[in-house]
Order: C-alpha cells, then structure tokens, then sequence
C-alpha cells in the first residue's frame, strides 16, 4: 500500500472520529433536555403534561423513523444553511445530529424510568423542587444507565457517519465507496472495516469501563 493510501486512511480514521464524537456530544446536549420533558409529563411523571409529551414524543418519532441517507438528503438546504455546505466531515455532523438527537432522547427517557421508585418518593417527601429532582436526582442515579446509553450511541453514531460516505460526506465512509467499491480495491475496503471496527471496539470498551467505575451496583 502507497504511502499516500496510509496518509488518506490515517485522515480519514480522524475525519471519521471528529464527526462521531463531536456529533455525540451535540446530540445529547439537545436529547438529555428532550429526554427530560418526555419523562417528567409522562402520565407518572412529576409533571405530567399530556399535550407536551405527546408533541415532543411524534415529533421525536418523526425524525428516529426517516432512514437516515433519506434524511441526510432531505435536510441539504438545511445544512448548507448552517455551515454554509453540503460536503465534507463538518457538513455531515449537521444530519448526524438531526438523527441521532431523538434516538439519544428515547435512550435518556428509557435511562430515567429505571431510576428506583423509592428513590423518587424520598425525594418528594423532602419537598425537593422539580429542577432539583431532574439535577441531583434523575440524572445522577440514570448516570450509569446514560453512560451505556452513550457508547451504543458512538457505535451508532459511526455507522451514520459511514453511510454518508455516499454524498461526499467525508471519513472512512468515503473512502470505502469511491476506493473499495468504485475503484474495486478491495483491500482498501477491508481495512476501512477493520479500522471501524477498531474504532467501536475502543469506545465500547472505553464506555464500559467507565460505567463499572460510576455504578455504585458493581462495587
């Protein structure tokens, strides 16, 4: 292999973690917010909210249902409105954060409603407020629970990010598409995979370790 392929394979691996990374932390800093509203106006929620829960959670299911290359084509005005293009690593973490925010906003609500009931009712009963409840309740007895739900969130994240391969979106996606499959270099296409793969791997075993040090269970 030509050391101009090692250079596009070493660009591509760091093209490839900046749209997963940055696109994880941006959709949750949008899901844990929605993931909140959907939990706390649930009909057992601490402020239930029918009308609230139901449009927060169909706009949500709106978007987790489009495929995301149809979603990624859909939204083009929209991305080019906000960086100003459609091509390239940074214009793919626009769709990536438009899709994976409500998948990241179902993973939070599934997170908090295994916060223990108890825990809950002692809380009411000290007369905590709300924003107290969701900051030093919710949030840091769902931590472990959000913590698994962020490392399948990298993994799922990184295959969207290899999808967009397919419109120019930069990352070992593209080079997959226009080395492996146009140009029929199959090794290129091995080592793409295999470099994803790596690259899920790490953060599942970097996601998991760090859930064994903050759940207080597996002390």
């Amino acid at each position: 292999m030509s050391q101009s392929m090692i250079d596009l394979l070493a660009s591509g691996t760091w093209e490839t973690l900046y749209m997963t990374i940055v696109s994880t932390a941006i959709a949750y800093v949008i899901g844990i917010p929605v993931g909140v509203i959907l939990y706390i106006t649930a009909e057992n929620g601490i402020r239930r909210n029918r009308v609230v829960n139901i449009t927060v959670g169909v706009i949500v299911n709106i978007l987790r249902s489009v495929p995301f290359l149809i979603l990624l084509v859909a939204i083009l005005p929209f991305t080019r409105a906000v960086v100003g293009t459609t091509i390239g690593s940074t214009a793919t973490i626009v769709p990536l954060v438009v899709a994976a925010a409500p998948y990241v906003a179902r993973m939070v609500e599934s997170s908090l409603k295994e916060i223990d009931a108890g825990v809950i009712e002692a809380s009411r009963a000290m007369g905590s407020s709300a924003w107290q409840m969701i900051t030093k309740v919710f949030l840091p007895e769902a931590k472990p629970a959000l913590l698994v739900g962020g490392t399948i969130s990298l993994a799922t994240i990184l295959s969207y990010s290899a999808m967009a391969g397919f419109v120019g979106g930069g990352g070992l996606g593209a080079i997959a598409i226009n080395y492996g499959y146009y140009r029929y270099q199959s090794d290129v296409m091995l080592i793409t995979v295999a470099l994803l793969v790596v690259i899920v791997q790490i953060f599942q075993e970097g996601g998991l370790k760090l859930v064994s040090k903050v759940d207080k269970r597996l002390r």
